[in-house]
């Protein structure tokens, strides 16, 4: 589940520069972000007790740093407690309506904007990166797993990030982090990530092209035109997740 931290006294460890300006990273900051980094990225199941002797064990660490990441991680609203530690926190099924909700009106402003305002030019260079890495996708389809989510969030956090409003992109990508643990479960069927590759290509193409009216309607179809149908799918990969190890 995680990976250790090169072991070490004291409560600051040196931070992976080389020189004698190298910055020191506290311990208990190393281990906050190591765990919300797996958290984050899906490598901790919802079923999964996190407790202190278990985490100080895989990071090689005393419980003090742990103690303090768990009660972040709390904060943040990673992270809930359970009759035996604590556990990554699933939203229900009405918080997952609204976020979900909150995700399509997001996506679909960052396009929405520059029609209203022709002022508002997309980045070119951005899009058609993103959109070869998607090319290569099509001619070599990755295979069904729900990593493929943080390649999907990367793909709608260019689009937005391209729109010219960091702000907006900052507001997905929290959104995104908060529905990642359900959304993970979405990926674990071969056509479901064919028809996203596919989909994802389109809807550049689009964009690149200045046929803007068009990129928002298959955007709007593409995260989920009926919130109904969004729902169907992400109570599927809850029932996935109850039932995943």
């Amino acid at each position: 589940m995680v990976d250790g931290l090169r072991p070490g006294a004291g409560d600051a460890l040196a931070a992976d520069v080389p020189g004698a300006d190298a910055p020191v990273v506290s311990l208990r900051e190393q281990v906050y972000h190591r765990l919300r980094d797996e958290i984050l990225n899906g490598r901790v199941s919802p079923r999964e007790r996190l407790t202190e002797p278990k985490l100080s064990k895989a990071f090689e660490v005393s419980r003090t740093p742990v103690r303090e990441a768990l009660s972040r991680l709390l904060s943040d609203g990673l992270v809930e407690r359970t009759d035996f530690g604590y556990a990554v926190v699933v939203p229900s099924l009405e918080d997952l309506r609204n976020l979900y909700e909150l995700r399509i009106t997001l996506e679909l402003r960052g396009i929405a904007r520059a029609i209203e305002n022709p002022q508002v030019r997309h980045d070119d260079a951005l899009l058609r990166a993103e959109l070869a890495r998607w090319d290569e996708m099509r001619d070599v389809v990755p295979d069904p797993d729900p990593s493929f989510v943080l390649r999907d969030e990367g793909f709608h956090q260019v689009l937005s990030r391209a729109s010219g409003n960091a702000q907006l992109t900052d507001a997905l990508v929290t959104v995104n982090q908060k529905i990642r643990a359900v959304r993970m479960h979405d990926f674990v069927e071969e056509d479901r990530i064919t028809a996203t590759i596919d989909e994802h290509r389109e809807i550049l193409a689009l964009v690149i092209e200045r046929r803007l009216p068009e990129s928002l309607t298959a955007l709007h179809k593409h995260v989920g035109e009926s919130l109904e149908v969004v729902m169907e799918r992400a109570t599927h990969a809850m029932a996935r997740m109850a039932t995943a190890g």
